[in-house]
C-alpha cells in the first residue's frame, strides 16, 4: 500500500513533457519576433521601356513608353521623365484620317502604409485643331515630368488617357471621338 501511494505520487509530480509545450518551463513557446513580410512592388518600366497596344472602337494605338533617367535615379524627390510615342492605325483603313486632341496623365502616389499626396494632373491639349495627326507612319511624342514626392513614396501608378478623333470619310471635316486608356505602375528606387 505504501509503495503504491509513492509511486502515485511520484507520476503526478512529472507533470507534462516539454516537448509537448514547446519546451521551455511548462508554459508555451512564442517567438520574440515575428517574420518579416516582403512586399513586392510591380514595375513596368524595370527595363527602362515598354510597349503597349491599345484599342479605341476601330483605332488601334501603339504606345512606346520609357524614360531618360537611369531607373535607378526614379528616388521620390526627384524630378522623373515619362516619354512617350503614340501611333494609330484602323482596323477598317479607307483613308481617314486619326488626331490626338487630348492627353492627360493622373498620378497616384504610394507609400508603405497607403496612398500619399499626388501633384495635379499633366495634360497636353493640341494646339492645332482638330489634333495632333498620328496615323502611322506618323506619331505624337511627349515627355511630361514627375515632380518630387513625398520621400515616403514607394510607387507611382500613372492612368494616361488618350483622347482621339477619327475622321468618319477621308473627305469629311466629321469626326467619331474615341478613348484610349493605359495604367503603368513604377516602382521608385530608394534613395
Amino acid at each position: 500500500m505504501a509503495v503504491a501511494a509513492g509511486l502515485l505520487l511520484a507520476l503526478a509530480a512529472c507533470g507534462v513533457p516539454p516537448w509537448e509545450t514547446g519546451g521551455g518551463s511548462g508554459g508555451s513557446a512564442t517567438p520574440s519576433t515575428s517574420p518579416s513580410q516582403i512586399h513586392v512592388i510591380k514595375n513596368d518600366l524595370a527595363t527602362g521601356a515598354t510597349k503597349r497596344v491599345l484599342t479605341a472602337g476601330d483605332i488601334t494605338l501603339t504606345v512606346n513608353y520609357f524614360s531618360t533617367l537611369d531607373m535607378s535615379q526614379w528616388i521620390a524627390t526627384a524630378d522623373k521623365p515619362i516619354s512617350f510615342a503614340a501611333s494609330a492605325t484602323l482596323g477598317t483603313d479607307d483613308g481617314q484620317a486619326v488626331y490626338l486632341s487630348k492627353v492627360t496623365v493622373n498620378t497616384a502616389v504610394q507609400g508603405p502604409k497607403g496612398a500619399l499626396a499626388a501633384p495635379p494632373p499633366l495634360t497636353d491639349q493640341a494646339s492645332v485643331a482638330p489634333g495632333y495627326f498620328i496615323k502611322a507612319p506618323y506619331s505624337y511624342s511627349q515627355t511630361f515630368v514627375l515632380p518630387a514626392l513625398d520621400k515616403k513614396a514607394t510607387s507611382v501608378t500613372l492612368s494616361i488617357v488618350y483622347e482621339l478623333l477619327q475622321q468618319t470619310t477621308p473627305t469629311s471635316d466629321q469626326y467619331s471621338k474615341q478613348t484610349a486608356s493605359d495604367t503603368l505602375t513604377v516602382a521608385l528606387a530608394a534613395p
